[in-house]
């Protein structure tokens, strides 16, 4: 490692997992580069109408954090560009980068669409999954970061024949540059996180799905693309063939995973399942007398919520879930319906029925670029093309110094990424940490205007959210009566509020009519909150000058059934909102000292890790664990699935905690009192001993791990050979002659798990198992 590390990571991908790991560099003191290779960030979260298991609005959680990294100063994007090698050590990497050209001065491109309006020429979309078409200068969706046209060189008149230029004649900035040319950069950094993504597999040529020879046999992500209100249909889905309206939709479950058959992919993708019941859930709601079957092998509903939303797709919902074997898809001869012929658990033979669409629900692959860049790299990848992790530093790859998060790591959900994207930039951070703020630059607000005594100047947004607010909110009529309320001088409703350009649109309005009161009218405060507040702040308001109403939960969603009820309680909270922020004042923040220290309670295996972590970067952790020993559970694990000594690797996790210069562990004690607040907590431990100790610490990490249940059932506490799957381990561990000389073993599944009382699969025990 190098002597000096550079405080600048490079992040490779722009999906959210790349999104996230940026967004925490760039706030713990790095600066980041972000390289894509499309036009904009977003990857395939971008193109998803909605989220499982809480069927949350997708672009509505990433819109922020979009916005968030394209006017974060101490994130760089460099879009259309790949990396071609990466050279150096850790703390000292020298990335070579190939940036295609743009065609598009993003620095005077003001995303007005003036060119897209004269583009002549129509090409297949690939935001909306080649069931629309876009132009050949374009922006790939409405919320992109950065919202910059590009010209896509292959299909451009002008570049290919040398012949139209309607774009550059109707730029009104100039900012269109058909000279532009590709360059080759290369990057200093510290530590490189890889997160190129994934991409969903794509059936071919497969006779058995039918998906090359019907329009009304599709994939999961273009039946997304049907249900987004940004899609080709805004929102309505119909038969691709004639657009008729459809009565019975199918899903197929496994199309891509655990087939080595007809691809060679093995593993399960992890999301199918739930993203298959998603999506049904979505279907109904925008049809109730739909009819829903979904086909699947087995329901792996694994994660926080999952199984809950199994059981009300079932229950609720009415949605049929058929475990079976399909056998072919293929075209009724005499009529316009998809025939799915399968075999059930009934050993009834084949069993054929019809559907106006089916829906394959794909699974998660490696492109073959991505397995060749990382081979140039000496990165080590599995049979599958993922890359290679250790089970005690999953975020770390072969190469020291290189990280990783994110669908290229493994098959994982949304939720999952995120997280991983915080484990990959905490240990990268940790690589480089001596270097932390070297290289940060600083933001200039501008100077905030003084409104205090002004008469109020209320400006009021009120957001569309795609359809999640206006397929039942009366957005307009919304605004109308907004703009008639007192003091109100600007109304206007944007699609996404929360998009890059509504935010540089608000804050150019704020400026431009001189308003000094903000009421937003759109979704949860809790995540949208502050950034409407920045974006005061950049248009010299102070930025507590401001009120949102939660029209999407209060309203929208509370009564999706009654648009009149909806759309008057949205009335009603806009005038209250309007009335409250009337006799806003500014406010000054004032600046505390805070405790740079982390308490964390719980010394298992994800206590141990985030102690470790934060230490790494210099900072005091105390470790509290309320037994005798460090390790938790997985001191009665024998191995890893993929055969791993656990008891090696803990040996050695223990001892780095104890040995660690800024960790302190008290074991056997606990927590007796709590007092302060964020940045200022003070904690009274109490060890078994009963002598007390006071800490003072900024922040806490809770780590208290879980325990394995103990059934009532089969015979468990009455038999000595009825074992649950940790206290079969530790017989194995020493050597229990109740393992040795058995001659066989059965393995009881989901018990506790997946039931009334606990209505959840509790994820380890099959691979345990």
């Amino acid at each position: 490692m190098s002597n000096t590390p550079k405080g600048s990571v490079l992040v490779a991908g722009g999906g959210i997992a790349a999104i996230q790991a940026a967004l925490d560099l760039a706030d713990s003191g790095f600066y980041v580069y972000m390289v894509e290779k499309s036009p904009a960030i977003g990857g395939v979260m971008a193109q998803l109408d909605k989220t499982f298991p809480t069927n949350d609005c997708s672009m509505c959680i990433m819109s922020p954090k979009l916005v968030e990294v394209g006017r974060h100063i101490n994130i760089e994007l460099i879009t259309l560009a790949r990396i071609r090698d990466i050279r150096g050590e850790k703390g000292d990497f020298k990335v070579d980068v190939f940036q295609k050209a743009r065609y598009v001065d993003p620095d005077k491109c003001v995303a007005c669409g003036a060119c897209v309006e004269k583009c002549p020429k129509k090409v297949t979309d690939g935001y909306n999954m080649g069931l629309a078409k876009r132009k050949a200068i374009y922006v790939p969706y409405a919320q992109a970061v950065p919202l910059k046209y590009c010209i896509d060189p292959d299909q451009c008149i002008k570049l290919t024949k040398d012949k139209c230029g309607n774009c550059a004649k109707v730029c009104p900035a100039g900012a269109v540059n058909y000279e532009d040319t590709d360059r080759e950069i290369t990057l200093n950094v510290g530590a490189v996180i890889l997160a190129p993504g994934f991409s969903p597999y794509r059936p071919g040529v497969q006779d058995v799905y039918g998906w090359h020879t019907s329009k009304d046999v599709v994939t999961s992500l273009e039946f997304e693309r049907l249900l987004s209100a940004s899609g080709p249909n805004k929102g309505h889905v119909t038969r691709l063939s004639d657009h008729g309206e459809p009565r019975a939709l199918a899903w197929l479950q496994c199309v891509g995973s655990r087939d080595v058959n007809r691809c060679d992919n093995a593993h399960c993708s992890s999301v199918c399942c739930m993203y298959a019941i998603k999506q049904a859930i979505i279907a109904k709601e925008h049809d109730p007398d739909l009819q829903c079957t979904i086909f699947y092998m087995d329901m792996r509903t694994h994660g926080k919520g999952f199984e809950a939303c199994f059981n009300e797709a079932r229950d609720k919902h009415g949605i049929r879930f058929v475990r079976c074997r399909v056998h072919s898809v293929y075209q009724s001869p005499d009529k316009n319906l998809q025939t799915i012929t399968y075999s059930d658990e009934t050993d009834a033979g084949l069993v054929s029925e019809d559907f106006d669409l089916v829906v394959l629900s794909v699974g998660m692959e490696i492109q073959n670029e991505a397995r060749e860049f990382a081979g140039r790299l000496g990165i080590e990848l599995t049979p599958g093309g993922f890359c290679k992790t250790q089970a005690f530093s999953p975020t770390a790859a072969s190469r020291e110094g290189i990280f990783v998060c994110g669908a290229f790591q493994g098959p994982k959900d949304i939720p999952q990424s995120v997280i991983e994207a915080g484990a990959a930039a905490l240990s990268a951070g940790a690589s480089v940490a001596q270097a932390r703020g070297t290289l940060v630059k600083t933001v200039e607000q501008p100077k905030e205007r003084d409104v205090t005594g002004d008469v109020p100047r209320i400006g009021v947004f009120v957001c569309h959210c795609g359809i999640n607010i206006g397929g039942v909110v009366n957005v307009p009529a919304v605004r109308d009566f907004a703009a008639a309320l007192p003091f109100v001088e600007f109304a206007d409703d944007n699609l996404y509020s929360c998009s890059q350009d509504a935010q540089e649109t608000i804050s150019g309005i704020i400026r431009d009519k001189g308003l000094n009161r903000i009421v937003v009218a759109a979704c949860s405060p809790r995540t949208h909150e502050p950034l409407f507040q920045e974006t005061l702040a950049a248009a010299g308001l102070n930025k507590y000058l401001f009120e949102m109403v939660n029209i999407r939960n209060h309203n929208s969603w509370v009564h999706k059934d009654d648009p009149d009820t909806a759309t008057q309680k949205a009335m009603e909270s806009v005038a209250m909102a309007v009335s409250k922020v009337a006799l806003f004042t500014p406010l000054a923040e004032e600046t505390l000292s805070i405790d740079k220290g982390l308490l964390v309670i719980g010394g298992g295996i994800s206590g141990m890790a985030g102690a470790l972590s934060i230490a790494d970067q210099g900072f005091k952790v105390w470790l509290v664990e309320k037994t005798g020993l460090l390790g938790g559970n997985a001191r009665s694990i024998l191995e890893t699935a993929s055969g791993e000594d656990v008891g090696i690797a803990l040996k050695d996790l223990c001892q780095r905690v104890t040995d660690h210069p800024n960790i302190t562990v008290h074991l056997g004690t606990t927590l007796s009192g709590v007092k302060g607040f964020v940045g200022n907590f003070d904690t009274t431990l109490l060890g078994d001993d009963g002598r007390e100790t006071r800490l003072r610490h900024g922040a806490a990490l809770i780590a208290t791990g879980a325990e394995e249940h103990r059934p009532d059932t089969y015979g468990y506490g009455g038999h000595p050979g009825v074992l649950t799957g940790l206290e079969l381990d530790r017989q194995i561990m020493k050597g229990s002659p109740l393992v040795e000389d058995a001659k066989t073993a059965v393995f009881i599944q989901c018990v506790g798990s997946r039931e009334t009382e606990r209505p959840y699969c509790s994820r380890i025990c099959c691979t345990h198992s």
